[in-house]
């Protein structure tokens, strides 16, 4: 396993968790987005090392800063 891998992986199960505990509404189907982008992410990675998908990375961390406004 790549180290990107478990690091997009680690941060889709804390997306995850963020978001089980967010009332339902939009800031939670927020965070389930970026947990689903984190999981995408970490696919990707398991199958190659793609230092392309870096804006996706910055996307997901600013939804995930405006969410936690």
């Amino acid at each position: 396993m790549s180290d990107a891998y478990d690091y997009f992986r680690e941060h889709a199960i804390a997306a995850v968790r963020k978001a089980r505990v967010l009332p339902p509404g939009w800031p939670k189907r927020k965070q389930r987005t970026v947990a689903r982008v984190y999981h995408l992410l970490s696919k990707e990675a398991a199958l190659r090392p793609n230092i392309r998908h870096l804006d996706d990375v910055r996307a997901a961390r600013r939804l995930e800063r405006q969410i936690a406004r």
